[in-house]
């Protein structure tokens, strides 16, 4: 990745994840993923399981589609003049791809956004990593490209995440709204790479900033979409252990929470809103793990649980976006107010989200 102060760009690059768009790539999609890790082919089975059950196809794709067409139409209004590029990680369009296309469009440096809200290994480095790979694997003549800083404490994405929990609420009857817990989610990771990176206090950070947005007092933090061996040590506690007031922290009536809202004698709640702060677009992870697994679970303990939406493309959230470019465009960073160190900012030093 470049770290050049010029403001000389001449595209934006989207770098996602990826996601099979029929039921033929499932399977090869996630071995993937797993490329040179020791997974069992029973696990690949069991979560291609998943794909299959939403015909076979994740949304991801057309998400970031939707996207990038929101950016064009926001680029074009506001006067910026840069071709959208779209690059997967795990599959088409894969980066590389995505690279040669500049390349012969003539692009030689591109500003580059990470469909990522918090940093650790897997969400920023690894990106990092698999870029320069790319850049390499095309030779001395590939497009640099200048990744955009992280913005999990931006307040374009607070008011878009905000936004998306005020409409979540609103489906609880008022009666219930104030008792009703948040329950902000991300993705559960190694605890021995969330020690070598900012990923939970990232994560607290924003919880903590939308609720606050949002007026709501009552929030937990959890995890989801685990997948390491049983061995490992990973991220907790589950969402699933939260609904059923076994978590760390819990709101469940008649707990001391202990969790970041430090309220002592909650009052009893029958619904709960979960919000998928981690995600930028509602892909299968949405839609198995919470949509599906964690809501039937809700529906066990007697709980009526609403899913807020994920930001996708909501306006505060693409204009956030054009912000981030134009700022970079015209070599300016605005100063936002940090309560939480970022070590991951445009240049990473040699030990930033380390693997573990």
């Amino acid at each position: 990745m470049s770290s050049s102060s010029t403001t000389e760009y001449d595209a934006f690059l989207l770098v996602s994840f990826g996601g099979p768009e029929g039921p033929d790539e499932v399977m090869p999609f996630l071995e993937n993923v797993v490329r040179g890790r020791n997974v069992p082919r029973a696990r690949l089975e069991a979560v291609a399981e998943h794909y299959q059950h939403f015909g076979g196809r994740s949304p991801i794709n057309e998400q970031n589609r939707a996207l990038i067409a929101a950016l064009e139409g926001e680029f074009r209004t506001h006067g910026i003049e840069l071709p959208i590029y779209f690059g997967n990680r795990n599959w088409r369009p894969y980066l590389v791809d995505a690279l040669r296309q500049m390349q012969a469009d003539g692009v030689r440096r591109a500003l580059g956004l990470f469909t990522s809200v918090f940093t650790c290994y897997s969400s920023c480095r690894q990106y990092r990593e698999d870029v320069e790979a790319a850049r390499r694997e095309i030779g001395d003549a590939a497009p640099e490209v200048c990744k955009l800083p992280p913005f999990f404490d931006h307040p374009g994405f607070i008011e878009a995440v905000a936004d998306r929990v005020r409409a979540a609420l609103k489906q609880i009857p008022e009666a219930r709204r104030a008792a009703a817990p948040l329950v902000f989610t991300t993705h559960s990771i190694p605890r021995a790479m969330a020690d070598r990176s900012a990923y939970e206090a990232q994560f607290a950070e924003t919880s903590r900033r939308v609720a606050e947005a949002v007026g709501h007092a009552r929030w937990q933090l959890a995890y989801q979409s685990r997948s390491g061996p049983p061995s490992q040590s990973w991220l907790e506690p589950d969402v699933r252990d939260v609904l059923a007031g076994k978590g760390v922290g819990s709101l469940y009536p008649g707990e001391a929470s202990g969790g970041p809202s430090q309220i002592k004698t909650p009052d009893p709640f029958t619904h709960v809103v979960v919000v998928p702060i981690g995600f930028l677009s509602d892909h299968v992870e949405m839609l198995w793990d919470l949509d599906t697994e964690a809501r039937a679970h809700a529906e066990r303990l007697g709980l009526g649980m609403v899913r807020a939406a994920t930001v996708g493309t909501h306006p505060r959230f693409v204009a956030m976006i054009r912000e981030l470019v134009a700022e970079r465009i015209e070599g300016r960073e605005q100063p936002r107010p940090l309560d939480v160190s970022d070590p991951c900012g445009e240049v990473c030093p040699p030990d930033c989200c380390l693997p573990g």
